[in-house]
């Protein structure tokens, strides 16, 4: 689980956007839900999009898949979109908001065409869809 910029600060940031439940609160709940399904969930979060395209580098060969809320990087980042092109790792990038019904500059979005799949709108449950829809993919659709 990656989690780009400002997303440390959630439970704060406008809730009325981003909901009121802390990252930290989210993590938790994920890795709940991960052992449920018998999966481990491991959780990063950074502000320094170098540290996430690192943090996607050194997946290959060690984890499954990867699911990523890129958050302001969505829109900006080719060197994010390009690390998860260059390792043989699915990814669902999650956000909590629809970012299509959102500013014009936020429907922009460079990291989507390198996932296998999005899931955007509900809020934390965003999360847990995207585990879930990420399970299934690994698992063939079994």
């Amino acid at each position: 689980m990656l989690n780009g910029p400002n997303l440390g600060l959630l439970g704060t940031r406008e809730p009325g956007v981003y909901g009121s439940k802390p990252l930290e609160q989210i993590v938790c709940d994920l890795k709940e839900k991960g052992r449920q399904l018998g999966v481990c969930i491991e959780a990063f979060q950074s502000d320094i999009e170098g540290e996430l395209v690192s943090k996607i580098g050194e997946s290959a060969g060690r984890i499954d898949g990867i699911i990523m809320n890129p958050a302001a990087f969505t829109h900006t980042s080719i060197a994010l979109r390009d690390a998860l092109q260059a390792v043989d790792v699915p990814c669902v990038e999650v956000h909590l908001s629809n970012t299509h019904a959102r500013e014009e500059f936020r429907k922009e979005n460079m990291t989507a065409a390198a996932c296998v799949g999005q899931v955007m709108g509900f809020g934390a449950t965003s999360y847990m869809l995207a585990l879930d829809g990420l399970v299934n993919h690994i698992s063939g659709g079994k």
